[in-house]
């Protein structure tokens, strides 16, 4: 594994990374994005992501333990960088001094396998989530709750938005994830006979009085909006969260734990 040398802030090899970083249209055209973290790179490497290369702070961290991580024979390039280079790529201080470059993986419908966790598929939908933020919370309860796939469904953010990335810590690369349009989601699930259980106020009966032991899909809308007609007259049935207070919403990721963690409660019974 070759090991190279990075010691100006103002090398071109850095100067790609930030434009991996900042724009999603580098991202997209390159089919590259970047990682931050030790524990981010490891789940890149674990779940079959090919990392291209890895820049780290000489001061924090050594090319002896990176390597480990990887495979013999992976086709990686490790760069040693001065505190002032790195400091150039990162966003975290406390990411134990490493930023990976890594190739997109494009998952579709067909890809995904059931089992992971569950004798009968478990799925979450989630239609046109806008923040990073929320769809990287959304991921770390799926893999949580050993949700077979998540189906991102008329995406407004970039799945590989560093600020997914981050929030997510590694559930991106731990979950099957694939973004697709409504209507693809819509025949794959009716294909596979998963039922469609719809997070909604209206006309909606509790959560817990709704059988999530067979085949699921838990569907979720915007914070703002909700659901778009399309799930809501596609659903099997609608579901809904109390709510005991004065206010009416909770946010997208809390509403979808308890959900799942309801799914994973019935299935462990």
């Amino acid at each position: 594994m070759k090991v190279l040398e990075i010691t100006s802030a103002q090398n071109p090899k850095l100067k790609e990374v930030v434009a991996l970083l900042e724009k999603s249209k580098e991202r997209r055209s390159q089919g590259l994005f970047v990682v931050e973290g030790l524990r981010e790179v490891e789940a890149c490497v674990r779940n079959g992501y090919a990392v291209k290369s890895v820049f780290f702070n000489s001061q924090i961290a050594a090319a002896e333990d990176i390597g480990k991580m990887f495979p013999e024979g992976a086709d990686t390039t490790l760069f040693s960088l001065s505190a002032a280079a790195y400091s150039k790529i990162a966003y975290r201080e406390s990411t134990e001094g490493v930023v990976a470059v890594v190739e997109q993986k494009k998952l579709q419908l067909k890809d995904i396998k059931f089992g992971r966790q569950w004798n009968s598929p478990l799925v979450l939908v989630v239609e046109s989530v806008e923040k990073p933020g929320n769809l990287g919370a959304l991921l770390r309860t799926a893999d949580a709750c050993g949700i077979d796939a998540v189906l991102v469904c008329d995406p407004l953010t970039d799945l590989y938005n560093p600020n997914l990335i981050r929030s997510s810590l590694g559930g991106i690369f731990t979950n099957q994830v694939v973004a697709c349009s409504n209507e693809e989601a819509l025949e794959w699930l009716r294909a596979n006979k998963i039922n469609i259980f719809t997070a909604q106020l209206q006309d909606s009966e509790w959560y817990y009085d709704t059988d999530m032991v067979s085949p699921t899909a838990i569907v979720m809308g915007t914070e703002s909006t909700g659901l778009t007609d399309f799930w809501r007259e596609a659903s099997n049935a609608k579901i809904k969260i109390p709510m005991l207070g004065e206010l009416d919403s909770l946010n997208v990721s809390v509403s979808a734990a308890v959900l799942c963690y309801e799914a994973v409660r019935q299935r462990n019974l």
